[in-house]
């Protein structure tokens, strides 16, 4: 028996949800896995503990998302993060880069914060009631994240020579990989069209006006520097 238009249309949809929610899944599982990696590492005992409490909130995000995709495609969470290959995986770049100095995880959950509390305070308005919810709760975890890492770069840009050179610096290494997070594709777009998903290039103004104030406090500058090809 053939599909009518109708079913067609609600398969394609829930193929489409499945890949979209696997997408922002990966980035959270990667970049928690990120987070993780400064456990007994970090500069201070109490940024120990703050960073895997940050890690811990992105793994939750990450069981929801990965949650929600197997329950659309069959499969569970745990073979979603563990039993694909690495070409699989549908991370952005900038979530998976090395760890690098304490520097870098600042510029990189600065940027991240601001771009995740945009996108899941649009994302909180889908259509999807699931999607929707896991958006309500992730938006507040990421705001108090994204708190947290300005008050560090104020700290390290505002601080010593060293410092400074360091998280600006890490903020050239990282720049490139930015526009990554803001461009679209056929498939993001056929979910913004049924309400389900957030466009990705409108979100870009917002995330500039949102950095550029923390930036500007902390005495740094906006990498003058080219996207990465992609």
């Amino acid at each position: 028996m053939t599909s009518s238009p109708a079913q067609a249309k609600t398969q394609a949809t829930t193929a489409d949800t499945a890949e979209y929610a696997l997408r922002l899944g990966d980035d959270a599982l990667v970049l928690a896995q990120r987070m993780g990696e400064w456990i007994s590492n970090a500069p201070e005992l109490e940024e120990d503990v703050a960073l895997a409490n940050t890690g811990l909130d992105l793994l939750g995000q990450a069981r929801a998302l990965l949650g929600y995709a197997g329950s659309l495609t069959d499969r569970t969470e745990d073979e979603l993060a563990y039993f694909r290959s690495d070409t699989e995986f549908r991370c952005a770049h900038l979530m998976c880069t090395p760890r690098g100095d304490f520097a870098v995880t600042i510029a990189r959950m600065t940027i991240v914060a601001a771009y995740q509390r945009e996108l899941y305070a649009r994302l909180a308005g889908s259509a999807d009631v699931t999607l929707a919810g896991i958006a309500a709760r992730a938006v507040k975890e990421v705001s108090y994240h994204l708190d947290h890492a300005r008050l560090w770069m104020l700290r390290l840009g505002d601080g010593t020579e060293e410092s400074h050179r360091r998280i600006q610096q890490a903020l050239t290494d990282l720049w490139p990989l930015v526009a990554e997070l803001f461009r679209t594709d056929e498939l993001e777009q056929r979910l913004v069209a049924a309400g389900v998903a957030v466009d990705s290039s409108t979100l870009r103004e917002p995330f500039d006006t949102a950095l550029a104030p923390i930036l500007a406090e902390a005495g740094l500058t906006v990498p003058d520097v080219p996207p990465a090809a992609g």
